[in-house]
């Protein structure tokens, strides 16, 4: 995984988010495409969310309504990595939540990796700006353990910043865990988590590398929306960034993760 800054430059046209959006959107049906910051070397943070958003309307339009959120570049290391110093954030589609305990085939996906998050389920309105993480919990219906698939249909996971926003934040599909717990009975921060691919130990993490609290996620996300007219409605889940590093997949293999006050989660990748 190749990750640097887009140069700065001047935006580029609607035309061109068009195109970008397109390209990407084709992608999910056959093979990566080259980074759009390669190919429209002005490409902007700003023109990347267009060009997400872009994709997320012909979804809808195809009948996949948007259902909740995820957070991405939330671990400290990773905005170094790429010169940031915040998240990022892309839309959860209905087709992107994938059953627990059926074989999911590994083909759906180009270049997928897992990542251990919680989920949250919101149970109330949330909308910046102003919002509190005293304001993000009381929002919170319940807290489900969850694996978030991460894809990117960029090839060789070459991205910069404005790259992973225009490909909806490297989305790929969410498992959800049964288990639901009120966000006032876990200690998110301290949290611990452990995750086994193919019963051998592959990562273990905490809470606290997602922005120092998967509540502080929740609340950059409410203010960040907030900003452009948007709210975290009722009913949506919102999924905060890993716990651990992300981990690559291949078919046939099987993860179990243990969440520290959540239970655990598993999932398989069907062999091809």
């Amino acid at each position: 995984m190749t990750i640097a800054c887009s140069p700065g430059a001047q935006r580029i046209s609607e035309q061109d988010h068009a195109e970008i959006a397109g390209r990407l959107l084709s992608a999910y049906r056959g093979e990566p495409i080259e980074p759009p910051s390669r190919t429209h070397p002005g490409v902007t943070t700003a023109d990347a969310y267009a060009i997400q958003q872009l994709q997320i309307r012909a979804w809808e339009q195809a009948g996949d309504p948007v259902r909740g959120h995820k957070i991405g570049l939330t671990s400290r290391v990773m905005q170094q990595q790429l010169g940031v110093d915040s998240p990022d954030y892309g839309r959860l589609t209905a087709s992107m939540f994938l059953p627990q305990g059926t074989a999911i085939p590994a083909g759906r996906f180009l270049q997928p990796r897992i990542e251990p998050e919680v989920a949250f389920v919101m149970g109330r309105t949330l909308a910046g700006p102003g919002v509190t993480p005293a304001d993000a919990v009381r929002a919170i219906d319940c807290v489900l353990p969850a694996v978030e698939i991460i894809d990117s249909r960029i090839r060789d996971w070459n991205i910069t910043l404005a790259d992973t926003i225009a490909d909806n934040a490297s989305s790929g599909g969410v498992v959800l865990g049964s288990r639901a717990v009120a966000p006032t009975d876990v200690d998110l921060r301290l949290m611990g988590v452990v995750v086994h691919r193919n019963g051998q130990p592959a990562a273990t993490g905490a809470g606290a590398a997602v922005l120092d609290s998967p509540i502080n996620a929740l609340v950059w996300l409410a203010n960040t929306l907030g900003a452009v007219g948007v709210a975290v409605e009722p009913g949506e889940i919102v999924i905060p960034g890993s716990m651990t590093a992300a981990l690559p997949v291949r078919p046939g293999d099987s993860f179990h993760i243990e969440f520290a006050g959540l239970g655990t989660l598993a999932t398989h990748f069907a062999a091809e």
